[in-house]
């Protein structure tokens, strides 16, 4: 599989916002009212910033979902099968096209192994290809799209401590990734981090808890300034360094780093980096703690051209991950008309 085109960044306009919603037999069930209000206050956030939202249900939850999301809500909801909610990680990704951007999957195998993931990997080709103009390509190779960073001149960022674990991909060297970058999302430059990590992340060191471009040269990153005795904070400011020494012309947005734990006093992952870039607004997550109201500002300054929306993302980080973790964005030109117009219909089915 090889592209002449690249894989567009998220500050693209896009049409929709997938989702999954989380039931009882997903991880989320000792928290689950929580999270479905977080997920309702996001669904309605993106609506806001002009996408509709396609969530990914099962059939039993159908009627609950209307009864819970607001009647002049744009959501579309698909039937399926899946083991998770983690929709960043085994959703399309997406690819500049001429007339038709070009949806891409990689294999999922449930972040190296560790979870169950065969109906998350098999979600693209029995239910969400069939919603793009074209159909989804696959590659055999293991990635998840939080472990992918994009800009507009196609430099993707990635971390070498993810990419490495055998488990994803046995015998892959970061030369080998670097091919297949270039190769199968076009990318034109790759630079992968050897620095950085948050305790309690299940994926390695996705690079969406660490380091984010902006439209205009900068570097949105988890930083730990704010905590210097804490046990990040010599990997973080080493990863500030290395993001300095690899893309030196980057100016650099550095977050509060908030320590959050759960009640067997596990440190969560918590980031702020974890954001959602919706059009003209940044869906930024924030825990209830006392770093939020500097991280939203630090996301102000990052984001001049775009309003900044909090959402509360306590209930989320309690399963290791937050509001980029559970969305993945579909830019315009990739869903086929059929269900463009639904989208424009309040609260519908798509009848796959």
């Amino acid at each position: 599989m090889t592209t002449s085109t690249s894989l567009l960044p998220e500050w693209s306009e896009v049409d929709a916002v997938l989702l999954a919603w989380p039931h009882e037999n997903t991880d989320w069930a000792p928290w689950l009212d929580d999270v479905r209000n977080t997920y309702l206050s996001l669904i309605a956030a993106i609506n806001t910033a002009g996408a509709g939202v396609i969530l990914l249900c099962r059939p039993q939850d159908k009627a609950t979902i209307v009864s819970l999301v607001s009647s002049e809500a744009r959501v579309m909801l698909v039937c399926g099968e899946y083991n998770d909610t983690w929709m960043r990680d085994y959703a399309f990704l997406t690819l500049a096209g001429d007339s038709a951007n070009q949806p891409v999957e990689f294999s999922f195998n449930g972040w190296g192994e560790k979870f169950n993931a065969i109906k998350d990997n098999q979600v693209n080709q029995r239910y969400l290809s069939a919603l793009c103009q074209r159909p989804v390509q696959t590659s055999s190779v293991v990635a998840e799209g939080g472990a992918l960073e994009i800009n507009d001149q196609g430099h993707l960022l990635s971390t070498a401590q993810c990419l490495l674990n055998p488990r994803r991909n046995v015998d892959m060297t970061l030369d080998d990734y670097e091919t297949v970058f270039k190769r199968v999302l076009g990318a034109s430059k790759v630079t992968i981090f050897k620095n950085g990590h948050l305790e309690g992340d299940d994926t390695d060191g996705h690079i969406d808890t660490l380091v984010r471009f902006t439209p205009h040269q900068g570097l949105v990153i988890q930083a730990a300034d704010n905590r210097p005795d804490d046990s990040h904070f010599a990997g973080l400011r080493a990863l500030c360094q290395e993001c300095h020494e690899q893309l030196p012309d980057h100016t650099q947005y550095r977050l509060p780093l908030p320590a959050m734990f759960n009640e067997n006093n596990e440190r969560l992952p918590a980031s702020y980096a974890n954001f959602l870039i919706c059009n003209e607004s940044v869906l930024v997550p924030i825990y209830g703690q006392p770093e939020d109201e500097t991280a939203l500002a630090v996301m102000t300054d990052a984001f001049p051209q775009h309003q900044i929306t909090p959402i509360d993302c306590a209930p989320l980080i309690q399963q290791f991950g937050s509001l980029h973790c559970i969305s993945m964005q579909i830019p315009r030109h990739t869903l086929n008309a059929q269900v463009l117009s639904q989208l424009q219909q309040g609260v519908s089915v798509y009848d796959v």
